[in-house]
């Protein structure tokens, strides 16, 4: 039987008791009505994985001890996906939760110039994350960045693979294609209407490798799902 498994803010390693926040403590004493001596699992979104059981089922601060940790590493690859912000945030909330299922390990909300929007709430996409990571059994938490312009992105990129999914017909391999030695990987997705031929220009300038992610057109949120199939799982 799988246990519950719950999001921790911060963990200090050694630590044997833990009094859990209110939101865990409720769902854990009130929706689950689990009690006293029940077993649980708690990660920090950092690699911690920790086995617990509760000695006080207390609806605001229940408190657990501590009977064993494991450390979880990261996965062998680094996929970093760089895609635009969307005009409806609830298409952009779904490609946030199957990236991080797949294990997306960072995400960049890229401000192209033809992205609708510009900004999001932190707080509502990061529980967005946690719900995901913890679906699907994971003790990473992918990294979300703050919304960066496209010029800023594509300059300070240092990863080993560095690729750019765009419409334009001219030079484009298929992403499976590109070989998957390199720990890191960063790809570029852009906005409905796709990258401009500038920023193209400019990331190929920077050496970023000109991909394709089929023979179909793709909304922006389909492209970045699949493109973390890709990198993630094939």
């Amino acid at each position: 039987m799988v246990l519950p498994f719950f999001y921790l803010s911060s963990y200090e390693p050694g630590t044997k008791e833990l009094h859990l926040d209110e939101d865990n403590s409720r769902h854990i004493v009130q929706v689950l009505r689990m009690q006293t001596g029940d077993p649980l699992q708690l990660t920090d979104g950092r690699g911690n994985l920790l086995q617990a059981a509760i000695i006080e089922a207390h609806k605001k601060k229940c408190r657990v001890r501590v009977t064993a940790t494991s450390f979880q590493p990261r996965r062998h690859k680094e996929i970093l996906i760089a895609i635009s912000l969307l005009k409806n945030a609830t298409r952009f909330e779904w490609f946030l939760e199957k990236a991080t299922e797949m294990g997306v390990t960072g995400i960049i909300p890229l401000l192209c110039q033809r992205t609708e929007r510009s900004h999001f709430r932190q707080d509502r996409l990061h529980n967005i994350l946690i719900s995901a990571m913890l679906q699907s059994q994971q003790t990473w938490l992918p990294d979300l960045q703050a919304p960066t312009p496209f010029p800023d992105c594509v300059a300070s990129a240092r990863h080993g693979r560095r690729l750019i999914a765009h419409c334009l017909e001219d030079q484009r391999q298929s992403l499976t294609a590109t070989g998957g030695g390199d720990r890191e990987s960063l790809i570029l997705i852009g906005p409905e209407g796709d990258f401009t031929k500038q920023e193209i220009e400019e990331a190929l300038e920077r050496g970023f490798l000109p991909v394709m992610l089929g023979e179909t057109r793709l909304r922006t949120e389909t492209a970045g799902v699949v493109a973390a199939a890709l990198l993630c799982i094939g």
